[in-house]
């Protein structure tokens, strides 16, 4: 995926659903796993043309399992000219060994989003940008369909109260193969998921389910897509446009 594409996603996304005003500092959550780093990029390169001017901070969330090598994204930082924090966490402990929790994704989740915004508040941001790319809404959407039996997905942009801390998604309209694409195309050193329960999650049931249903049903997942974008009340532009094919 080239620089241009992906610019061009991020900022429509921006755009669409007014993610960035002016005068924004924007934490950005970096796992360094591909999604994070095209985010990271995106928002830093966008400094130099957007019309709102704003600033980022990089933050990565350690979740204290294994010792995972986070040089190589101190080094995208240096050459992008963004602040970077690690911030040292027990959360793998916690979930793993203190709670022994079964589905551990929810508690683990909750965890670092809170050390996140309460990172992006020592660094006086007001929103903070999230790596969810567009498989990881539809993929939402099922889960929670089918888990919980209701229809809701994430918000591309959601408030939270007792932060005073918005939440962005800029990565919404970029599919998950084309984030790693462009992640790969960069000389920057991917960090593995330490997590314990990468690849056995529900959430990997769904991404399988879908990629079972998409051989059946071409098309499948843009559709669901498109659904989501014109039925959910914080998705829908109402712009008339209906035209979701990112």
């Amino acid at each position: 995926m080239k620089t241009q594409k992906l610019l061009s996603y991020v900022r429509r996304a921006v755009d669409d659903y007014n993610m960035i005003e002016e005068g924004d500092k924007i934490a950005v959550g970096v796992s360094g796993g591909k999604d994070s780093i095209a985010m990271l990029y995106a928002l830093a390169e966008m400094r130099r043309f957007y019309p709102k001017k704003y600033d980022i901070e990089a933050i990565t969330v350690s979740l204290g399992l294994g010792n995972p090598d986070y040089s190589s994204i101190q080094k995208l930082c240096d050459e992008l000219g963004v602040h970077y924090t690690v911030v040292d966490t027990q959360i793998g402990e916690i979930v793993f060994e203190g709670r022994k929790e079964e589905n551990p994704c929810s508690l683990c989740a909750k965890m670092r989003k809170g050390a996140l915004n309460n990172a992006a508040d020592d660094l006086s941001c007001n929103k903070v940008a999230l790596g969810h790319n567009k498989n990881d809404v539809i993929e939402t959407f099922l889960m929670s369909l089918i888990f919980e039996g209701r229809i809701s997905c994430f918000s591309p942009v959601s408030f939270l109260e007792r932060k005073k801390l918005y939440s962005i998604r800029p990565l919404i309209y970029v599919q998950e193969y084309e984030a790693k694409s462009f992640a790969n195309s960069l000389d920057t050193q991917i960090v593995k998921n330490p997590c314990p329960a990468s690849g056995n999650t529900k959430r990997q049931e769904i991404k399988e389910l879908i990629l079972s249903l998409n051989k059946t049903y071409p098309n499948l997942s843009q559709k669901i897509f498109g659904a989501i974008t014109r039925c959910l009340p914080d998705w829908n532009l109402n712009n008339g446009r209906g035209d979701f094919n990112a």
